[in-house]
């Protein structure tokens, strides 16, 4: 077949395992549209803007291992970048595509719309650069091959971001066809000299340490090696704790398994097995404000072994270029039938860790609806399938309470942090995943920025579950540092799904203030299988998780420092 850039993209996109692209239409991308269009193998997906276009492509990376966002220049690629942030953030291999000014127009002198009224239309290049892993500009057909190569192939090798620019002129024009896509999609192994150093060094410091514990990031997923921290957690039989970004990254019925690292926020007697602990083993972590409770749970120093997805430090020596999994299978094979290192674990069970706590009584029907009965509403419906997206707030701490089953999944955007950003990139993840029971925790205030792409799933007939905790206003944000621009106006939540509805769409919207209306709504949700269900649970503002509350404290006291003198 006659290839053009435009198609050339879309077999691209199809060969790397999309089966959807997200699109907003401008007159500078109408061309591209079509012509991506034209792949029968690649459907495109529209948004209600090209902010949520951005996290919609974020969510399905999160599902699909990589997406692609098509906007059009200026007022929507700048706009998209916003999540394409995130996406860097988060270690997710989105693509940003954004229609250009025709290419005749570069170095006319003309002054063209949609711009910010300058001649020069390379600004929006050079703001991706500083977003993405590769950033290209493609203003002739003969150079569009090579240059979608590139950015797919940074993209996917990186695990970041990546943006392509086409002149309105261009995308329909003929060029080369693909070569095979081992080319794009191959990565390079690892230096084989510094891997088999890395391995040493770890293994000697792991075998120096009496009470050693591993801890889980969530750049583990970006590099690959989930599988390879379960091998080395058997091999060890330490203590293995994940970060509360990484939450569900290793499995929470594996032996070893003993919750969440985050300071006061800590599972029940992680903090103290930490403190007790004589060394970590971090793999794959990001140690910033919001991940170290205001930098007071730092673990730093001698006793510490950072793994990073392709960089590992032990003491003073610093091993680049090899691959996290790698190197986690090789010290994993060191360690296979010697004696355990499972003095953290004998300690954990010394103090009581990983005893079943009674649960508080289930309460009346009528009884006033609270957050800790919402949390156990969310724990009756998960499954294997499940997938959870927590949004900012005090759903962080809600769902990280959630016990899971092998196979569920919990999404956050702890390094970035934009609140909204829940919405739509659950609905790309839904898009990307429709089999998974798909459960999204959003607070009142959050859903206001984003709430349009519950429509988007209204079109789309997705069965995603909606709980929206109302308690008026921006909860971690009162836990910081409270004002009055804390405060949002109250919606009517319920028919704001009837305004998405119109005249075709079969989305549900309900209300609950007490237990029994909120076990109902939750039976009606799990029931209903043609478009979302939003459950507005009312809850009074100061009901919040104590770990919300130490966490805020301390992240306040950290931005509340002096200046330096």
């Amino acid at each position: 077949m006659t290839y053009t850039v435009g198609t050339y993209l879309a077999e691209r996109f199809a060969q790397i395992g999309l089966k959807h692209h997200f699109a907003v239409a401008g007159d500078y991308n109408l061309v591209l549209l079509d012509q991506l269009l034209k792949n029968k193998g690649c459907e495109q997906v529209y948004c209600s803007n090209e902010l949520n276009c951005g996290f919609s492509a974020e969510g399905y990376a999160r599902a699909n291992g990589a997406a692609a966002a098509v906007v059009t220049f200026s007022v929507g690629a700048l706009s998209a970048l916003n999540a394409i942030g995130g996406a860097y953030a988060e270690n997710l291999p989105v693509i940003l595509v954004s229609g250009a000014p025709n290419s005749n127009d570069h170095g006319s002198g003309h002054i063209l719309h949609h711009t910010i009224g300058s001649t020069d239309y390379g600004y929006q290049l050079r703001i991706a650069k500083e977003l993405t892993c590769a950033a290209v500009s493609i203003i002739s057909a003969e150079d569009a091959p090579e240059k979608i190569d590139y950015a797919i192939r940074t993209a996917l090798r990186e695990k970041k971001p990546a943006y392509i620019e086409i002149a309105c002129n261009v995308s329909g024009q003929p060029c080369r066809a693909p070569g095979p896509i081992s080319s794009v999609i191959n990565e390079p192994a690892s230096d084989a000299d510094t891997l088999t150093a890395a391995v040493k060094a770890v293994s000697d410091f792991i075998e120096s340490r009496e009470k050693p514990v591993i801890l889980i990031g969530s750049k583990l997923r970006a590099a690959g090696a989930e599988d390879a921290a379960i091998r080395l957690a058997d091999a060890l039989g330490s203590c293995v704790a994940t970060m509360g970004a990484a939450k569900s990254f290793f499995p929470e019925d594996h032996a070893n398994y003993i919750g969440t690292f985050w300071g006061d926020a800590s599972s029940p007697k992680v903090n103290d097995i930490f403190n007790w602990s004589d060394s970590v083993l971090a793999l794959g972590c990001i140690f910033n404000d919001y991940s170290t409770e205001g930098w007071t749970a730092w673990p730093k120093g001698a006793g510490v072994v950072n793994a990073d997805k392709e960089t590992t430090t032990v003491g003073d020596q610093s091993f680049n270029n090899i691959h996290l999994r790698d190197l986690i299978d090789g010290v994993a094979k060191h360690f296979a039938g010697k004696a355990k290192k499972d003095a953290t674990m004998i300690e954990y069970r010394r103090v009581g860790g990983g005893v079943t706590e009674t649960a508080p009584e289930a309460g009346k029907k009528d009884s006033k609806l609270t957050r800790e009965h919402i949390q156990r509403a969310l724990q009756s419906i998960v499954t294997a399938d499940t997938t959870i997206f927590g949004e900012t707030g005090d759903s962080w701490f809600n769902v990280n309470r959630t016990k899971l089953p092998r196979g569920a999944r919990v999404e956050y955007e702890m390094q970035w942090g934009h609140i909204g950003w829940s919405v739509p990139s659950m609905f790309g993840y839904a898009v990307g995943a429709p089999e998974r029971r798909n459960i999204l925790m959003v607070g009142d205030g959050s859903f206001q920025l984003t709430a349009q792409e519950v429509g988007q799933m209204t079109r789309r007939k997705l069965p995603v579950i909606i709980f929206l905790i109302n308690n008026g206003g921006y909860t971690i944000e009162v836990e910081i540092h409270d004002g009055p621009y804390n405060n949002i106006k109250n919606w009517n939540y319920g028919a704001v799904i009837e305004g998405f509805n119109a005249e075709d769409g079969k989305g549900k919207g309900l209300r609950a203030t007490t237990f029994g209306e909120l076990d109902d709504a939750v039976k009606t949700a799990l029931a209903h299988r043609d478009g979302p269900t939003l459950i507005e649970c009312v809850i009074p503002r100061d009901d919040c998780t104590s770990e919300l509350i130490s966490w805020g404290r301390h992240v306040a006291t950290a931005n509340a420092r002096p200046p330096a003198k």
